[in-house]
């Protein structure tokens, strides 16, 4: 059986603020606040927990207020492989009014030398052969752009497969280097960064991911918000676009994605139905506040009503 193993270095509560209307240089009085532990693998890791995959999730946490995330990983029998460090993981605000959400994410902790040997450690100690590990979200202070990229090489050194979700330089380095991941999940904004060229049209799209499958990735996954994904594996592009749902927070909907892509991943399925799973978790995630999915049941449901479109590879 597979192993899930996710990392995230630049954790973050994330605090969400309920406003009636947010209006800039004003005083608001929020109608309602929760926080959430959170950071791009937290976040896959807490759905991968919902569907009933056993993972564990590796990162840094600061010590002074890790309460949030020790009640998270004890409530979903989610594996902590952090490494704890003196200090405050960031808080990021959520302000969500009926226009959407409005993002003010905080600095982090800034990391050692010795906190990231220790972090190389760990990842060297859990992974191998039968281990899928998800490397995501933002590189914090004291971190090198390469790093992912060298987490990489050292990953599949010992036989892991590696899912990347991350973006700006720590993307770039690590689609430029020798040892490339094994799938990546960028987002419209962050392939247009990497290309280099704005990707209006969805053609425009699916030829960059083909660009990166053609370098050696051999699953490039794009997300398009309202969209949908595209979804390209062995000369197979497809288009899977997820019914309207009824939204209560898009806080972690990218990560749900990934997470149903991981889950696709560790059944074998084919790449529809790993499509379909991934947009499921991503549309039932929406029906919540944070990261986290609804029953079983309807995520099944949601998969069945997913629209897929074979696109000219």
């Amino acid at each position: 059986m597979t192993r899930v193993l996710t990392l995230t270095l630049n954790p973050a509560i994330d605090r969400t603020v309920t406003l009636e209307r947010l209006e800039p240089g004003t005083v608001h009085r929020a109608q309602a606040v929760r926080d959430d532990a959170g950071g791009k693998g937290i976040n896959v890791a807490s759905c991968l927990a919902d569907w009933g995959i056993p993972v564990a999730a590796a990162g840094v946490l600061g010590a002074d207020n890790a309460t949030a995330f020790e009640a998270l990983f004890s409530a979903k029998g989610i594996e902590d492989r952090c490494v704890w460090v003196p200090g405050e993981t960031r808080t990021n605000l959520k302000l969500v009014d009926a226009a959407g959400t409005t993002d003010v994410n905080l600095p982090g902790l800034i990391l050692d030398t010795a906190t990231l040997r220790a972090v190389r450690a760990l990842l060297a100690e859990a992974a191998g052969p039968d281990t899928l590990t998800v490397l995501a979200g933002s590189l914090p202070a004291g971190a090198e752009p390469g790093l992912y990229a060298a987490l990489t090489a050292e990953l599949k050194a010992r036989g892991a497969r590696v899912l990347l979700d991350a973006s700006g330089p720590a993307l770039a380095a690590a689609l430029a280097a020798a040892t490339l991941p094994d799938a990546v999940k960028p987002n419209r904004h962050e392939l247009e960064e990497w290309a280099g060229r704005p990707l209006p049209a969805l053609a425009d799209v699916v030829e960059a991911a083909q660009d990166l499958v053609r370098r050696g990735i051999p699953l490039v996954v794009v997300s398009l918000g309202a969209e949908g994904a595209v979804f390209v594996r062995d000369g197979e592009v497809l288009h899977a676009q997820p019914p309207t749902m009824e939204v209560a927070s898009t806080v972690g909907a990218g990560d749900a994605l990934v997470a149903g892509l991981v889950a696709g991943l560790c059944t074998g399925s084919s790449l529809a139905d790993t499509a379909r799973l991934a947009l499921a978790f991503a549309a039932g995630k929406l029906t919540r506040s944070g990261a986290h999915l609804p029953g079983r049941e309807r995520v099944e449901t949601i998969a069945k009503t997913i629209e897929i479109r074979a696109l000219t590879a």
